[in-house]
C-alpha cells in the first residue's frame, strides 16, 4: 500500500505555495480571469441555491457567486488565501479550510460546484471528483475550469533540452479527463477544449507569473535547488525558438472547460 505521507507533504507544500502568494496572485492571474468568466454561461439562473466554490483562493468569484446565490461556500487548502478573502470578500460568505479530497459538507448538501483552475492540482483526482459527488444533489452540476496536457509546451520543449528534471507539471490529457467525468455517477453535459496564449515580455516575466500565481510546485522534481544559471540561461536560449516577430515571449494554456452533471442513481 502507497503511503499516504508524501501526498499529505505535498498538498501542505502546495497550501502554503499558494499561500504565500495571495497578495499578488489578483495581480498576476489573468488566466485565471479568463477562464473564470469563461464559465459565466453555465451558471443555473435560480438565486436559492447552494453552492461551493471549490479552490476558492483570493476569493475573487466566490464574491461574484455571492451577489446571484443564497448560500456561498468558498473552500480552499490554502490558510493564507482564505485569510485574504475573508479581509477582502462579500461577508456573508462562509469559508472553509480544507483538502478537496475530504470536503467537510454534508452528503447531497450542494446544488452545484465551481471551482476555476483546481483540479490540476488534485491527485488523486478521481477521489476528489468522488467528494464532488458526494456532496452534490443528485440532478447538481460541476462547473469548472482545468489545464490539460499541451499547456506550457514551449517551457517543457525548451527546459527539455536542458535536462531531464521536471519543470513544469504533468497536466493530464482532454480523454483522460472525459473518462473520469463520464461513469455511473456523472456525465459530461457539455465541454470545450482550447489554447489560450498569454504573451510575455521575457521568460523571467513567464516565471514570475508562475510563482505569483503559485503554481511553481512540482512533486516529481528532483533538483530542489534552483536551477543554475548556466541551465536557466540554456533554456532562455531554447525558447527563442518560439519567439514572435514582435520579440514577445508567448506561453500557451491548454484550457478545458466542463459542465458536468450528477445522475440520479
Amino acid at each position: 500500500m502507497t503511503s499516504t505521507v508524501p501526498h499529505t507533504n505535498n498538498k501542505a507544500k502546495i497550501a502554503q505555495s499558494f499561500g504565500s502568494a495571495s497578495r499578488s496572485y489578483d495581480i498576476s492571474a489573468r488566466l485565471q480571469r479568463f477562464s473564470g468568466k469563461h464559465l459565466m454561461p453555465w451558471l443555473p439562473n435560480k438565486n436559492n441555491l447552494t453552492v461551493l466554490d471549490l479552490g476558492s483562493g483570493t476569493g475573487f468569484f466566490t464574491d461574484l457567486l455571492a451577489s446571484s446565490y443564497n448560500q456561498v461556500i468558498g473552500l480552499d487548502l490554502s490558510k493564507g488565501m482564505l485569510h485574504f478573502a475573508q479581509e477582502s470578500r462579500n461577508k456573508s460568505i462562509n469559508w472553509i479550510e480544507a483538502d478537496v479530497h475530504k470536503i467537510p459538507l454534508q452528503d447531497e448538501s450542494v446544488d452545484f460546484i465551481y471551482s476555476n483552475l483546481v483540479i490540476q492540482w488534485c491527485d488523486p483526482l478521481d477521489v476528489a471528483i468522488a467528494e464532488m459527488l458526494r456532496v452534490l444533489k443528485p440532478g447538481g452540476l460541476i462547473i469548472f475550469t482545468t489545464l490539460v496536457d499541451g499547456t506550457l509546451h514551449e517551457l517543457k520543449s525548451s527546459w527539455k533540452q536542458v535536462d531531464d528534471d521536471q519543470h513544469v507539471i504533468d497536466f493530464k490529457k482532454e480523454d483522460e479527463l472525459n473518462q473520469l467525468f463520464n461513469t455511473d455517477a456523472s456525465s459530461i453535459v457539455e465541454h470545450k477544449c482550447q489554447d489560450i496564449v498569454l504573451e510575455y515580455q521575457n521568460v523571467i516575466h513567464l516565471a514570475r507569473e508562475l510563482k505569483g500565481l503559485g503554481a511553481n510546485h512540482l512533486p516529481k522534481k528532483r533538483n530542489r535547488g534552483l536551477s543554475g544559471k548556466e541551465k536557466w540561461f540554456a533554456m532562455t536560449e531554447h525558447y527563442q525558438d518560439f519567439l514572435e516577430p514582435s520579440g514577445i515571449y508567448p506561453a500557451t494554456y491548454r484550457l478545458y472547460s466542463g459542465l458536468v452533471v450528477k445522475l440520479n442513481n
